[in-house]
């Protein structure tokens, strides 16, 4: 004798079927993934915050060991497992930050790995054996100037040691550039560049490395 099939399985059975004979899949219902997360310490800041001076965008690779901090330079300062602590500041006209609950501590004319040593001996009075990385976000401190017959003209932020050829590769020329007799003004001083020659191997003395405030002109 048959066995019966109670009510409500026989349904689920029948569902089933209509559904393999269609071609449909029933899939489990899966759950709803979590959202991010909108206040997090590292979530990209708007350039409003940007324009504020409370954050800066990521700039070119700086040397952690030969890149000398300067005013005006905004640095991230990231403590371990502590983000109260951490976050971006701006180095202010006097050459120092404020970092959280330790107070001032000289930035300008250190290297990031020098001023990560202090960061580290400051959190010390307050954290055991704090790990804290120090890196430079946006370089504003050292700059040089191109003007003139360029493509790109305006400030360039002087990150790592760069010639005047190398200047002149990033900016471009317009059609009638006189390449032959580009000027650089270094305070009082007025150097010559001959673009022309340099590119061909010859004198190459001429391409000396940019100091920060060098304004190059190409007539």
């Amino acid at each position: 004798m048959a066995r019966l099939i109670r009510p409500a399985l026989r349904s689920a059975v029948i569902t089933t079927a209509l559904c393999l004979s269609s071609g449909l899949i029933l899939a489990p219902a899966q759950e709803p993934k979590p959202q991010s997360i909108q206040n997090s310490p590292d979530k990209p800041q708007t350039p409003a915050e940007i324009k504020a001076g409370t954050v800066a965008q990521p700039a070119a690779a700086v040397d952690p060991n030969s890149y000398k901090i300067g005013a005006e330079d905004v640095l991230d300062v990231r403590v371990w497992r502590e983000a109260e602590l951490s976050g971006q500041v701006r180095v202010r006209p006097d050459g120092k930050i404020t970092l959280p609950l330790v107070g001032d501590i000289q930035a300008s004319g250190l290297t990031p790995a020098e001023l990560q040593k202090h960061a580290i001996e400051a959190f010390s009075q307050i954290l055991n054996t704090p790990q804290v990385i120090v890196s430079v976000v946006s370089v504003q401190s050292k700059k040089y100037y191109v003007s003139g017959m360029v493509e790109k003209s305006g400030p360039f932020p002087l990150v790592t040691p760069t010639t005047i050829l190398e200047a002149m590769s990033i900016c471009g020329f317009r059609e009638w550039a006189k390449r032959g007799n580009i000027v650089i003004m270094r305070g009082t001083t007025r150097l010559k560049f001959n673009y022309n020659q340099v590119i061909k191997g010859n004198h190459l003395e001429q391409n000396i490395p940019l100091e920060d405030g060098d304004h190059i002109f190409v007539p």
